[in-house]
């Protein structure tokens, strides 16, 4: 039986932007932080780099600005930049605050960080600013804030929950003068009902949608469910065609979305060719150290030259002690597949890594619906422009999910609980005997969105993903409207929905930019400007 649960706010995703909002609001205020799966399922349990901030006594705020605004290629909001920078290192004493085991220098070590930590490089910046643990920084940062989340009796975590599509006044047609979130429709995957959430404050922490590709570096929950359910409820969305191809992801068909960090290359790694050859000065004076997406189309264009499946990594040249030291994940993946990094080359590949629009919000994380706020990868802040700097995504996270809480916390007296929300009908659905739908159009929309809205695009190829993805949304909601709902097929629901949005915006974008890339307009607009979409019927909404 469907339950009904009434909260404060609800959040919606259990990563790093999900809890620090829960842990920065007030303890009077109850809490439900809603995990699609295990609470571990996310993004942030993986992310091996680190989180960047000005650190260094060498190092400045304007130096950090102007790396974030150079990487973001001539489209990032300077505002969105200088509040996220000028917020770095508060942000990053509160997580050390909360204990985050952050790797620390040795006593041999000399350096010019402003506390005892090891800062390291990655690519985009002038600076070591990106503060870490060993090569595991999200799982030291995930598992110490879910500790201090479990002490906290106003926060309850729950699992197998499937958010579904948000509750809004005007979905409900209540006379209100402003529409606004009322909390949200959610499928609990262990009783295979729908229950709902009615909630003061709902915040939308689901992730990225890096899933819509065959290829990605991101866990399986990474969807776009976040930016689905705000583009249906009416929310805008901005700079969509923004994807991020990581450029060194493990090459072996059973290392599922293994990421190779960043940081070996910032620590010294070259990239090769088969045959031991370095190709990356043929392409950008800062060769390895060169921005994601000009690496990214590096490889994948000696890839195509070539006909090879993969370029190589390698690090071997650094003394074996220094590379287990710092990268023992890295190591002991690698090595678990034969490869003895201190020795051998790594084999890697492009894939799909971060979502770098989302839906928009301002610098507290608010959207266009009053009480539903964005944070983390769901967001569209403006801070990464047309290609997101490495280590900035995890600042991002912390900085913006502050500032929603304490937005959230000063509108706290002035915002109702909603009352009497419908529970879900599911009278006219019955149970689906044709699964196979949902696996064949999985895979026939990650393939064409490879094949036609990659690294490399087209005007023919956007048409075509355009065409395909309009049929497989007719087809899946056609589905959704008769059978009852499972997990798979709201993360289709929400996956195709986002792959036209991602389309919609790479063809409204005539030009090559940072990471979108096309054949047909290869060089810069002298007027560059976002992609925002709004929700919008149909007939007036061809791009």
């Amino acid at each position: 039986m469907s339950q009904y649960y009434q909260y404060d706010v609800l959040i919606i995703g259990s990563g790093a932007a999900g809890l620090t909002t829960a842990l920065t609001l007030p303890q009077h205020l109850s809490i439900a932080v809603l995990s699609k799966g295990n609470l571990s399922s996310g993004s942030t349990y993986w992310a091996q780099g680190g989180v960047a901030g000005v650190l260094d006594e060498t190092d400045t705020i304007e130096s950090h600005v102007q790396d974030t605004l150079v990487a973001g290629a001539g489209l990032c909001n300077e505002d969105a930049v200088h509040f996220t920078v000028e917020n770095s290192r508060s942000a990053i004493d509160w997580l050390i605050e909360q204990g985050v085991p952050f790797t620390r220098n040795e006593p041999s070590e000399s350096t010019n960080s402003l506390f005892d930590y090891h800062l390291t490089r990655e690519g985009g910046h002038s600076h070591r600013r990106i503060i870490h643990a060993a090569d595991a920084t999200g799982a030291a940062i995930f598992s110490t804030l879910l500790e201090h989340a479990r002490q906290r009796e106003n926060i309850h975590l729950i699992e197998q929950q499937a958010a579904i599509d948000l509750i809004t006044s005007k979905k409900l047609n209540r006379d209100t003068q402003t529409d606004a979130c009322l909390g949200a429709y959610v499928l609990n995957s262990a009783t295979n009902e729908v229950d709902t959430y009615a909630a003061r404050f709902t915040v939308l922490a689901t992730g990225g949608a890096a899933k819509v590709y065959l290829y990605t570096s991101n866990p399986d929950s990474a969807c776009g469910d976040g930016v689905a359910m705000a583009w249906r409820a009416g929310c805008s969305v901005g700079n969509m065609e923004f994807n991020q191809f990581h450029p060194t992801c493990l090459y072996h068909p059973e290392a599922k979305n293994f990421l190779i960090t960043e940081a070996l290359r910032g620590e010294g790694a070259h990239l090769k060719l088969p045959n031991g050859e370095r190709f990356m000065s043929r392409f950008d004076s800062r060769e390895e150290l060169a921005p994601r997406d000009i690496v990214a189309r590096a490889i994948d264009h000696e890839m195509k030259r070539l006909g090879i499946e993969c370029v190589y990594l390698d690090i071997s040249h650094k003394p074996a002690d220094f590379i287990k030291e710092h990268f023992p994940t890295v190591y002991e993946r690698c090595l678990s597949f034969g490869f003895d990094i201190t020795q051998d080359p790594i084999p890697v590949v492009p894939a799909a890594h971060y979502t770098c629009g989302g839906v928009a919000v301002d610098q507290h994380g608010h959207t266009d619906l009053a009480n539903l706020y964005a944070v983390g990868e769901t967001s569209f802040t403006g801070l990464h422009g047309a290609n997101r700097m490495a280590s900035n995504s995890l600042l991002e996270c912390f900085v913006y999910a502050r500032a929603a809480a304490k937005d959230i916390t000063l509108l706290d007296s002035q915002v109702p609980l909603p009352s009497d929300l419908p529970h879900w009908d599911a009278s006219l659905v019955r149970d689906s005997d044709e699964d196979v739908i949902i696996t064949h159009n999985w895979e026939e929309l990650r393939r064409f969105m490879w094949n036609y809205v990659g690294i490399v695009r087209t005007n023919k190829r956007l048409l075509r993903a355009l065409h395909r993805a309009r049929l497989l949304e007719y087809e899946i909601n056609e589905f959704y409207s008769n059978y009852r709902v499972s997990r798979d097929l709201i993360e289709l629901r929400n996956l195709v929905l986002v792959a036209e949005l991602i389309i919609r915006s790479a063809m409204k974008r005539k030009e090559s930019r940072g990471l979108h890339y096309t054949l047909d307009y290869p060089n810069l607009s002298d007027q560059p400007q976002d992609t925002i979409l709004s929700p919008l019927p149909r007939a007036n909404a061809d791009d």
